[in-house]
């Protein structure tokens, strides 16, 4: 690694600390020539995965045009940068853990979207008129109608759960 500043080769350590994600490993560095100081980071080098867009071509995906789409579905929204990184964060591990070389837009569309559903129903509603390409009010209305219904039953779900489990554990 050459210095950034002058092109010495000749850099030392300063200071070692992991990452805030836990994946990466923060160094301080001080070049011996010049005397700059920058920030250098270590991280694993993951595999390449391919997103396969709608009209075929193939792109890295890339985790920040993950979090930028949710930063705007979530724009004046009252969701935090912090809880859309972490989203964004859950997401690539979950495709990275799953695909293995390519994984399609459609199943990256739809880890967002079950994200966006657990951090702001708006948002998640913003997010799907564009990933689902609604076109008339009706495509609105279905959707609203159905995060309504969502929610609804919502503190009902812990007991559908129960009943499985007791019909299960009665065979």
């Amino acid at each position: 690694m050459k210095c950034p500043y002058c092109g010495n080769d000749d850099l030392k350590v300063l200071d070692s600390r992991p990452g805030s994600d836990g994946e990466s490993i923060r160094r301080r560095r001080e070049c011996g020539i010049c005397s700059r100081r920058m920030t250098t980071w270590e991280r694993f080098e993951r595999a390449r995965l391919f997103v396969i867009k709608r009209d075929g071509s193939r792109c890295d995906f890339n985790r920040e045009k993950v979090f930028d789409s949710m930063r705007l579905a979530c724009r004046k929204r009252p969701v935090s940068v912090e809880a859309i990184r972490d989203a964004a964060v859950r997401i690539e591990e979950e495709l990275y853990k799953n695909f293995e070389d390519e994984v399609s837009s459609k199943q990256v569309g739809e880890c967002v979207m079950r994200e966006l559903s657990t951090i702001d129903t708006v948002a998640y509603v913003r997010f799907a008129s564009v990933y689902q390409e609604f076109e008339t009010v009706t495509d609105f209305a279905e959707m609203v109608e159905r995060v309504q219904t969502e929610e609804a039953l919502a503190p009902f779900r812990h007991l559908q759960t129960e009943l499985i489990s007791t019909a299960q554990d009665d065979k």
